[in-house]
């Protein structure tokens, strides 16, 4: 252990990486260096400053990483409309990528040996933090005290705070939910949620109104694209994080984007959860939307084919990987065209389409129309393109075939 001389922590001031703090200075008689990312996480990050002073750390690290995180993690992934196991939209998966660059930078700067992070040996963190970490820097130590010591429980953590001096707050009573913040979502876990019959309690939430309590009247928005990615809502040029930021306060206001899943973790086990997802709701809604004229069909049909394994290797950890960018270089290709308005009513916890317009859409409505479409399309080239098309099942039935 003697020759770990300096860390890198991700820390965010809470109870667990506060000892954490002491627990590496105290095993590894080293020094550690704290980075907390302001990720539209909701809180103050600054005052992780004094925490970690009080905890004797001379270089701390606080960067706002709001825009990054949306310009580059979570706009690519909604160009490809990715969605894990059929509902889930990836909040805390996709912001792990960031931070493990930037533990991985800190380190370079500082000269650190190792890094170190409070994900449990549980959980999914601990695989995308440090398959991350790895892949950037593949000689890299990494330090994982839930993998290591004995402080398995709240009380544990409290007693050792105690037994050592750290300052932290005391919450009395059951244990609040198990919560993890960033621009695109806040999730739930722990309490009664570990019963998947046990539905959830409605003062949990804390980005959305329940849909029975939004406005009665609904809520109009249209979002502007270049390239796939949203630039303007209203008609109002905005950053990638003002963007999701004014998405999630309109969807919270008309009570969307709550979900309640159980999942399967990349270590084995499934785990119920709860999400919030207020703009990222909105986002996956109107992107679809604006494909839908500006894509060629096949292109279409093969991103819809690729999103389920690219949302696995986002889930499981690989950001940084040679599959994940070979995924990403095919998905951007296909948003050149995808550029234009679409308008969406926001009602009851509903996103509803109401109507896409585009310089580059492919529909066209000479030949779409019910009525006379004056020979833009000859319904008799029909008869042969279904004949051909029916020929190997022709062909199997005539052989006696049954399906």
């Amino acid at each position: 252990m003697s020759d770990i001389k300096k860390v890198v922590l991700a820390y965010s001031g809470g109870l667990d990486t506060s000892v954490i703090v002491r627990w590496l200075q105290d095993t590894y008689n080293c020094e550690v260096v704290t980075f907390t990312a302001d990720i539209g996480q909701g809180e103050e990050v600054e005052p992780a400053r004094a925490k970690a002073e009080a905890l004797g750390v001379k270089e701390i690290y606080i960067e706002d990483l709001r825009e990054e995180f949306v310009r580059d993690y979570v706009f690519p992934m909604f160009r490809a409309n990715t969605i894990y196991e059929g509902e889930y939209l990836l909040g805390t998966s996709i912001a792990r990528p960031l931070i493990a660059k930037r533990l991985i930078d800190i380190a370079n700067e500082t000269g650190a040996d190792a890094i170190s992070h409070g994900a449990t040996g549980k959980g999914n963190d601990q695989v995308r933090f440090e398959l991350g970490a790895y892949a950037l820097k593949p000689g890299v130590k990494v330090i994982a005290p839930w993998r290591e010591w004995d402080l398995n429980s709240r009380e544990k953590l409290l007693a050792y705070c105690d037994e050592r001096n750290i300052p932290v707050e005391k919450k009395k009573g059951k244990s609040p939910y198990s919560m993890d913040a960033n621009l695109l979502h806040i999730s739930y876990e722990g309490i009664n949620l570990e019963d998947p019959w046990a539905e959830a309690e409605e003062d949990m939430w804390r980005w959305s109104v329940s849909p029975e309590a939004a406005p009665d009247q609904p809520t109009y928005v249209e979002l502007t694209y270049k390239k796939g990615d949203i630039v303007a809502i209203d008609g109002q040029d905005m950053k990638p994080h003002v963007v999701l930021e004014t998405l999630n306060k309109l969807a919270g206001e008309n009570g969307i984007g709550r979900l309640d899943i159980v999942e399967n973790r990349y270590v084995g086990m499934k785990s119920r959860g709860c999400y919030e997802t207020p703009g990222g709701t909105i986002m996956l809604r109107a992107h679809r939307a604006i494909e839908s004229i500006t894509l060629d069909r096949e292109v279409a049909h093969l991103k819809d084919s690729i999103m389920p394994r690219y949302a696995e290797v986002i889930y499981n950890g690989y950001w940084w990987s040679p599959e994940r960018e070979a995924l990403q270089a095919l998905i951007d290709q296909t948003q050149h065209y995808v550029n234009g308005t679409v308008r969406l009513k926001l009602y009851k916890g509903n996103v509803d389409v109401v109507g896409r317009k585009s310089d580059d859409s492919l529909f066209d409505e000479k030949i779409a129309t019910f009525e006379e479409d004056q020979g833009a399309y000859d319904q008799k080239d029909a008869e042969g393109f279904i004949k051909l098309n029916a020929l190997r099942l022709r062909i199997a039935a005539g052989k006696g075939r049954k399906l």
